[in-house]
């Protein structure tokens, strides 16, 4: 994919620099905005149950859960989980995850078509991300292109999921700022704010996606180049 030493050496800064700049921009987005208050002073999860309830989704629980920005909808347990600062806070930066989060259960809740499919290859992809290198590296030392090969297409399962993931976390973010709006928990004059905590938080899912492709592109080439 990159010609030469001083190729492969960019395509690794390359790989390392887009993720760490995407975690980077979205705490710098998320402290700024964890410091202003929405003009109805709802907490994280005041907001969380008004969007649930009035999507009517009164099965949904809520649950505050430790760590920073480990926010996440269960869709097994049907459960909203807040970190504690987004759980107590009245912050934009704690509505915006919280409805963001509620977008997932809205999501599951009416079958959104690229949730219910990243739902049904993460036990695939799993496996591909845990076996995909291991079978890479010992494909490539021992000269078995086979298990090489392999690994492409075990990567290709893990890849896949990243891929869908973008989709899904996009929708969920325009869910999330459409019932904000409408519910009237941020006005007209906050929306920009909002909207910059969720793209930055979109950011890392696309970060995660092109390092990816990238990774797989390389060994593609690299199998590709071994059977010439």
């Amino acid at each position: 994919m990159f010609g030469g030493l001083g190729g492969y050496l960019i395509y690794i800064a390359l790989i390392m620099i887009i993720p760490l700049w995407a975690q980077s921009k979205v705490k710098s987005t998320y402290k700024k905005y964890s410091n202003k208050a929405t003009s109805s002073s709802m907490t994280g999860a005041q907001v969380a149950r008004k969007i649930l309830d009035d999507n009517g989704l009164y099965n949904v629980s809520i649950q505050e859960t430790k760590g920073m920005l480990s926010d996440h909808y269960d869709p097994r347990k049907k459960v909203v989980r807040l970190s504690s600062g987004n759980f107590h806070s009245p912050s934009m930066a704690a509505s915006a995850v919280a409805a963001h989060e509620v977008g997932h259960a809205i999501q599951d809740d009416q079958g959104y078509a690229f949730l219910k499919f990243r739902s049904a290859l993460a036990p695939v992809a799993s496996l591909g991300s845990n076996m995909s290198f291991f079978l890479i590296l010992i494909g490539f030392f021992t000269g078995i292109m086979e298990l090489f090969l392999f690994g492409i297409i075990f990567m290709s399962a893990a890849v896949l999921f990243q891929l869908i993931t973008l989709p899904v976390e996009f929708d969920a973010s325009n869910r999330a700022m459409g019932q904000l709006v409408s519910t009237g928990i941020i006005r007209n004059n906050e929306e920009r704010e909002t909207k910059k905590v969720l793209n930055a938080a979109a950011m890392t899912y696309v970060a995660a996606a092109l390092v990816a492709v990238a990774e797989l592109l390389r060994f593609i080439l690299m199998y590709a180049a071994s059977r010439e």
